[in-house]
């Protein structure tokens, strides 16, 4: 039997229906406010903090988003990462269930509507009301960085900020989706929030500690060249990003903080390198290493041992810039691959 008329004719009543009783529903109401009074004090911390070590910044307003604390030592987006998908699950772990046990989804499917239109129309009710939430949760940090630090913030700022609540609200949306087809697949409410939270659990806390390590099944013998290098970064980084929370991760980091080039920076980073400009070479860090002392990147779990042809700072390969390895890791840069 084919279908007659829209597949999408009966959305928009389901959409306003659905999101009415989100926005009225006690749930939604004490989500919300963890969420902003988290956000709040985050904000707060990092303001304190900005003030007193922060110099002269073109992007100072940026800083409220990624600034950690000293009393909270998480910044605002990495509580995002952790909050949003907890209330992406609130909200999408009973949205069909529900409706079956409570013996009125046969009802609504006996009306002209089919299940495309049925099951859209609410997880766009859903995703419209973390929307609403993290909007009036980015003004909230607009306005309170424009009354405690006095700076207005640039157009380019602002710029990023809005990317970043997009980046949010999509990030919400992969979560409120899972939470969803849970819903679909068990008829328990408490079964389908139980699988939902245990993988949130696995993803964003034990993956990221597991996929190094699968990651350095991987990796062949030593690493001689920057080819190798960055192939090895590459595979850590295809592991790691199976999270969605590394993902975002990765995104807010490049859009927030305009001195990052690469998603690579970071794990350079950890290894004990850092990506200086064209024409310059890789470069152990020496925070806290003495030159005669093993540097970071031989505790890296993937890269252990096997950074024994990258000379280390103040050598003489280094000093006259005969550092290949780093060169060509400056030039995979400068074209693209990094």
């Amino acid at each position: 039997m084919r279908r007659e008329g829209s597949p999408w004719h009966g959305m928009g009543v389901v959409f306003l229906k659905e999101l009415s009783d989100h926005l009225t529903s006690v749930r939604m109401r004490v989500l919300e406010w963890l969420v902003v009074l988290t956000g709040i004090a985050a904000i707060y911390s990092a303001i304190t903090q900005i003030r007193e070590v922060t110099a002269e910044d073109p992007f100072l307003f940026l800083r409220l988003f990624t600034r950690a604390g000293g009393q909270l030592p998480l910044s605002f987006v990495s509580l995002l990462s952790f909050l949003v998908p907890l209330v992406a699950i609130g909200l999408g772990f009973d949205l069909v269930n529900s409706e079956h046990n409570q013996r009125t989804l046969s009802r609504i499917l006996a009306q002209p509507i089919y299940r495309d239109a049925l099951l859209f129309g609410k997880f766009l009710a859903g995703l419209a009301t973390i929307g609403i939430g993290m909007v009036a949760l980015w003004l909230l940090v607009i306005g309170l960085g424009l009354l405690l630090l006095g700076l207005p913030p640039s157009a380019e700022e602002m710029a990023r900020a809005f990317i970043m609540l997009g980046v949010t609200i999509i990030y919400a949306g992969v979560w409120l989706a899972l939470a969803m087809l849970f819903s679909i697949v068990f008829r328990s409410p408490a079964t389908a929030a139980l699988v939902a939270l245990g993988i949130w659990l696995f993803l964003t806390i034990l993956w990221p500690l597991l996929s190094p390590a699968v990651a350095a099944a991987f990796v062949p013998g030593p690493i001689t060249s920057a080819g190798e290098l960055l192939g090895q970064l590459s595979t850590q980084q295809a592991f790691a990003r199976v999270s969605p929370g590394a993902l975002y991760g990765e995104i807010v980091a490049v859009v927030l903080d305009p001195s990052v080039r690469s998603t690579q920076q970071p794990l350079l980073a950890s290894m004990g390198l850092t990506l200086l400009e064209r024409g310059a070479t890789v470069a152990k860090r020496a925070r806290g290493v003495g030159a005669d002392r093993q540097p970071r990147g031989g505790d890296h779990p993937v890269v252990r041992g096997r950074l024994r042809g990258v000379p280390a700072p103040g050598s003489a390969r280094v000093a006259e810039g005969r550092c290949c390895p780093g060169r060509e890791l400056t030039s995979a840069f400068d074209d693209g691959r990094v």
